[in-house]
């Protein structure tokens, strides 16, 4: 993979990143503890009538599916960073990163441009 191409990658990778952090922080806070965890925050309205604290408990679920989409996603694209620091630092061209982890074949360029943190080839991810 060439240098163009990589430098390309980790931009679009450093974006998505800050725009799904972003995101989170919207909602739920990181957890100091757990790397890579974050907590959505829970509204809790002792004044609420039953009606009102049933629609919080429901928005609190729905945040909670919401909030581990997207920790997965920012978890994929840290692993793509990471990927790229690691050969590059070795003085590799990309190393492991845009290597397929199902077949071991070269992912697909377009596919990279689409998805920099995609993990399989477009013929595995079926």
């Amino acid at each position: 993979m060439d240098t163009k191409l990589i430098e390309e990658l980790t931009l679009k990778l450093n974006h998505q990143k800050a725009s799904l952090e972003k995101e989170l922080a919207s909602f739920a806070v990181e957890d100091k503890k757990v790397k890579g965890n974050w907590d959505a925050k829970r509204v809790n309205n002792e004044d609420s009538d039953m009606e009102e604290k049933a629609d919080e408990v429901e928005e609190y679920d729905n945040l909670l599916s919401l909030e581990h989409s997207l920790e997965l996603k920012l978890k994929n694209v840290n692993a793509a960073l990471e990927k790229i620091t690691r050969s590059t630092s070795s003085g590799q061209a990309a190393g492991s990163y845009g290597t397929c982890e199902k077949c071991g074949k070269q992912i697909e360029t377009d596919r990279l441009q689409v998805a920099p943190e995609a993990q399989l080839c477009m013929n595995c991810n079926k």
